[in-house]
């Protein structure tokens, strides 16, 4: 029973524990919680960082869900990245980040918007809070990448 609870105070000092993390704000001295900021890298199209704030708190099981994020296009984006990404409606996960030991998790998912040549990045909780899952949207365009196509004009009829 005691290497049970030794195994499991070790696994809440990992669970808060992020290779990823740029950035930690407190929120004041009488409170736990804390803002932290972790950067990520689209792992296809390596051109694009995205940075993400979400409330952590330390004595608390389950986080709050709120979440921001921001990517920017920080490198070359070519065709060939974009040939490779998931193209589906609903794109892909390229994050995943654990909020609480009851299965609320923070996601991070790539869309292509193929009609207007830009990359989207949804944060978004995967447990409701008050009636709401908790998202934040950022989008990277292709203009003026080697990704960009250029679309002829269609005639107006």
């Amino acid at each position: 029973m005691k290497k049970l609870s030794v195994l499991f105070l070790f696994s809440l000092v990992l669970f808060g524990c992020n290779r990823n993390e740029v950035g930690d704000i407190s929120l004041g001295v009488f409170t736990t919680k804390d803002i932290k900021l972790d950067a990520f890298r689209d792992p296809v199209v390596t051109g694009v960082t995205c940075h993400v704030s979400s409330i952590e708190a330390d004595l608390s099981f389950a986080d709050p869900s709120d979440s921001s994020i921001a990517c920017r296009q920080t490198g070359p984006i070519t065709t060939a990245m974009i040939a490779k990404i998931d193209k589906s409606e609903s794109g892909e996960v390229l994050f995943r980040k654990s909020k609480s030991i009851f299965f609320k998790t923070m996601k991070i998912r790539r869309v292509y918007d193929a009609e207007n040549q830009t990359l989207l990045y949804v944060a978004y909780s995967t447990k409701e809070t008050s009636g709401s899952f908790k998202h934040s949207l950022s989008t990277v365009p292709l203009y003026a990448t080697d990704a960009y196509q250029v679309i002829a004009s269609q005639p107006a009829d």
